[in-house]
């Protein structure tokens, strides 16, 4: 019976379809608003503490770094304790962090409950698409999965643009906290709206079986290689954004923080990227795309040593086509290459790309320190040179057998 164990899947067009979608949109949202919404804050949290560039990055990279580790523990635990209950926990939990932590008066306190935070918020990324996959209709999914993808990035946009405006005239603290009380909000609609699973089975977690069935994609020729350019490539992106606040804010530019956080909003061309490349990956194929996707982003940080603020604006766009294209290329062949245990492909691949925002956006932190931007971009454009060395190898990549057999384009 098509679409039916037990239930109907949800099909595109219906109230049920409506309800998930918004859910999962409010969600989305919610998680990466609180998340991201301080990254436009670091020049103001180096005043406030009394701390360097690199310190003030730590309320990003913390938190990417404590979501990248718990997204392998909380994936597997949604298998026994249903994929709602984890998601409604993580978006009311990170969210009542994040108003705690506008009330902490300590650097070091606001860095403990950022860390927390984190920890809070895996449980959407790492369940979200399971139980869209369990649910939906394969007519729907792709549209769904769509939305969930656009509501994280209108969340990480919006987020900078609230805590950045409301920063320059009012104080970060009240910005912070309105991101804390909207994604409240958001949890409480998410909890009404979202159906219940219905084609869900819990079952008991044989620990001892989850190292093997992580552990098996690093035997892949392919699979490694596409773990590394996560790393990079989200560890490149975020320094720029992380750092080019405090170019900005200094002559002769000198920016308001409204400005800065205004700059945030060419993600809307990140996200538009990210659906064109990978239309563009699926008619030419992944190995012709990605290395040209990472060119890209060369060429726009390249822009950004101008000293003309249209030239650096124009950069910043640049770099961000460039990231959201490769990101795009990159995420879905994991979903082709790794041809079972695909959540465990999938959640080693995000966890290698917040560790990749909290590791080395931190360490361009060092980078501006000692050489200012031209540091910065040194250090991002030796990133993406590895991350082309590495996509040029994956374009020599043999196609796996079983797809060949099944006739799939060859990736």
């Amino acid at each position: 019976m098509d679409g039916e164990v037990g239930h109907r899947l949800i099909e595109a067009g219906t109230p049920e379809f409506r309800r998930t979608t918004l859910a999962l949109f409010a969600a989305g949202f919610s998680t990466f608003a609180v998340l991201y919404g301080v990254q436009p804050l670091m020049p103001v949290f180096a005043d406030a503490f009394s701390v360097s560039p690199a310190e003030s990055s730590l309320a990003l990279s913390l938190p990417c770094a404590t979501l990248a580790i718990s997204l392998l523990i909380v994936s597997p635990l949604s298998e026994v304790w249903g994929r709602k209950p984890v998601m409604a926990a993580s978006l009311f939990l990170s969210a009542l962090l994040t108003i705690a932590a506008v009330m902490m008066p300590s650097w070091h306190g606001f860095l403990v409950l950022r860390a927390l935070t984190g920890i809070a918020a895996s449980g959407l990324p790492a369940v979200a698409m399971a139980y869209l996959s369990e649910e939906m209709h394969g007519r729907a999914i792709g549209l769904s999965m769509g939305l969930l993808i656009g509501g994280n990035a209108l969340g990480g946009m919006v987020g900078r643009l609230i805590a950045g405006i409301i920063a320059d005239h009012a104080s970060w603290r009240l910005g912070l906290g309105l991101i804390g009380g909207l994604a409240l909000l958001a949890a409480f609609a998410f909890q009404f709206a979202l159906p219940a699973s219905r084609h869900f089975n819990a079952h008991r977690m044989r620990w001892r079986e989850v190292p093997a069935s992580f552990g098996h994609h690093f035997k892949d020729a392919g699979l490694p290689w596409l773990f590394c350019e996560s790393f990079l490539l989200m560890g490149g992106f975020v320094c720029v954004y992380n750092y080019i606040g405090f170019r900005l804010l200094e002559p002769p530019y000198s920016l308001s923080q409204t400005a800065i956080g205004a700059i945030f909003v060419v993600y809307l061309a990140g996200t538009a990227s990210s659906a064109i490349t990978g239309e563009i990956a699926s008619r030419l194929g992944r190995r012709r795309v990605l290395w040209l996707a990472i060119l890209l982003g060369l060429a726009g940080i390249a822009l950004t040593l101008s000293s003309h603020l249209v030239l650096i604006i124009a950069g910043i766009v640049v770099v961000t086509v460039s990231f959201f294209g490769a990101h795009s290329v990159a995420s879905s062949w994991i979903g082709r290459r790794a041809m079972t245990d695909r959540a465990q492909a999938s959640s080693i691949y995000l966890c290698l790309y917040y560790l990749g925002s909290s590791v080395l956006g931190t360490t361009g932190g060092w980078f501006f320190a000692h050489a200012g931007w031209p540091g910065v971009a040194g250090f991002f454009a030796g990133l993406y040179v590895l991350a082309l060395l590495i996509a040029i190898r994956l374009s020599r990549l043999a196609p796996l057998p079983e797809l060949i057999a099944a006739e799939i384009p060859k990736t």
